[in-house]
């Protein structure tokens, strides 16, 4: 098999752990921790897919958690801070963020859309997201 026969196989080696879906974004309830900070999270078996919406001159506080966590800018710009070290985050910009690491971020004069990715799924957010999903 080549490369990309091995990457598309649809040969099964398992069993479907359940059926797939389809999700709007903006139909799912947003979530508001801190006004203007509004996130729809999404929810599969091991991950949790988080859709964030910042508007100008908002903050996420500094905080850690568990669960390993990507950041994947889409949209505006924000200020970002892991560990310490702060990084001015526009679109196509990824932040990787392991467990327990401090990290935070504010948008400026402009807000922000980014994606979080998180794996396992953010224990605040579960409830929010299996409401979503059911």
């Amino acid at each position: 098999m080549t490369d990309s026969e091995t990457h598309f196989s649809t040969e099964a080696r398992g069993v479907p752990t359940g059926p797939g879906r389809f999700v709007t974004v903006n139909d799912i309830d947003a979530v508001e921790f801190v006004p203007g900070l509004e996130f729809r999270p999404v929810l599969g078996d091991n991950v949790m897919t988080n859709f964030v919406t910042y508007a100008p001159h908002t903050e996420a506080p500094v905080h850690v958690h568990e669960e390993e966590q990507v950041v994947i800018v889409l949209d505006g710009e924000l200020e970002f801070v892991i560990d310490g070290e702060t990084r001015l985050m526009r679109p196509g910009d990824v932040a990787v963020i392991p467990s327990w690491v401090p990290h935070g971020a504010r948008t400026l004069e402009v807000g922000c859309t980014q994606v979080d990715v998180f794996t396992p799924p953010r224990k605040t957010l579960l409830d929010h997201a299996r409401a979503q999903r059911d």
